[in-house]
């Protein structure tokens, strides 16, 4: 970059000089020639210097005698190279500089100042507008930049959210069957002595581990194509699941209010995880407690409660749980514009109640 500079500098003086021995000038065109067109060798990185010598020299040079064609020329190089590297404020000097020294000349040798108007403005205008051009296409491939920064900030933040997605499914696929299958098989340490009741326990734990493994056959499909993926579980799934929670030995009973069907699959997918999850923490934490499953559907919203009495005694799970399913249940519902509220029920025992509004889309 610096040899191209160089060779600008000296072929500039080279031109000026050679114009001012074509016209025969005296030594100030001479002297302006070779100023002139050395100074193009420090407009592309110096512009502001490189047009206040070109100035400079035509001032001082005028009153000696006429300005030689090409120094004239050369200056309106400078005026384009003014406009394209010089501040607004600063380009906008340059061209008044460069121009009234023209202006100057043509008026000494009593010429139309026409051309030492235009032809400066339109080199400055010039290189004014490939500035903007330059200005533009830099913020444009600065905008780019941060583009590609938030799609990469956007790519790491959509893996984190699915893998918190995929660790919740795993949760409420696999806690709930744990729970059933480690309460039955402690009952059947007890039961022992009795091959019915004991063959009863076994079923219940081989039911649980069937649901389980069908659950995660559904986990395995969302994750490889959506298209694979079965209805989502509906109202009806509910009774299936508080039926196998009973059968596991459970006290629970379930009762339907309101409406049943029509509700939208992300809706009832949530009401069936707020039961799942209601279920395992009876298990866990009130095994032997009643647990009352209560489903009311609604003009405006489907509201789920789960509540369990006080267990009596101490539970196999106590201190096991995490807050995790809790913690994916409030995500999941809020995602449906919903809310759920979990904490101590009037009485002792525990309650955990969502509620999921019915959106209703306006008709065009």
């Amino acid at each position: 970059m610096r040899r191209a500079e160089l060779l600008a500098g000296l072929g500039g003086a080279a031109v000026g000089i050679g114009s001012a021995a074509s016209e025969h000038a005296g030594v100030a065109g001479y002297v302006a020639g070779a100023i002139v067109g050395a100074a193009l060798g420090l407009a592309p990185r110096h512009p502001r210097a490189a047009w206040l010598a070109t100035a400079g020299a035509i001032f001082a040079t005028v009153p000696f005698g006429a300005l030689p064609f090409g120094v004239a020329l050369l200056a309106t190089v400078h005026a384009f190279f003014a406009g394209r590297g010089d501040e607004r404020w600063w380009g906008i000097a340059a061209l008044v500089a460069i121009v009234a020294g023209l202006e100057l000349d043509a008026a000494l040798r009593h010429d139309s100042g026409v051309p030492s108007l235009l032809l400066p403005g339109a080199a400055w205008g010039a290189g004014r507008a490939l500035r903007e051009r330059e200005l533009v296409a830099a913020q444009l491939a600065e905008r780019a930049r941060e583009l590609e920064q938030e799609r990469e900030a956007h790519a790491a933040l959509s893996v984190r959210y699915e893998r918190a997605r995929i660790a919740a499914e795993l949760h409420d696929i696999v806690a709930h069957a744990i729970s059933v299958m480690v309460i039955q098989a402690s009952a059947g340490q007890r039961l022992a002595h009795d091959p019915e009741a004991t063959a009863e326990t076994f079923d219940a734990i081989a039911g649980a581990a069937r649901q389980a493994e069908q659950d995660m056959g559904r986990l395995v499909a969302l994750l490889g194509d959506e298209e694979a993926i079965g209805p989502a579980p509906d109202l009806a799934l509910i009774e299936e699941l508080v039926t196998r929670a009973a059968g596991s030995g459970l006290d629970v009973r379930l009762r339907l209010r309101g409406e049943r069907e029509g509700w939208p699959a992300p809706l009832a997918e949530a009401a069936y995880r707020v039961v799942q999850e209601g279920l395992t923490n009876a298990l866990r934490y009130a095994a032997g407690a009643p647990v009352s499953v209560v489903v009311s559907g609604g003009a405006q919203a489907l509201i789920v409660e789960v509540a369990n009495e006080a267990g009596g005694g101490e539970t196999v799970f106590a201190g096991f749980g995490t807050g995790t399913g809790l913690q994916g249940l409030r995500e999941r519902v809020g995602a449906c514009g919903g809310t759920v509220d979990a904490g101590p029920a009037s009485g002792g025992g525990w309650l955990l109640r969502a509620e999921l509004p019915r959106r209703v889309h306006s008709r065009r």
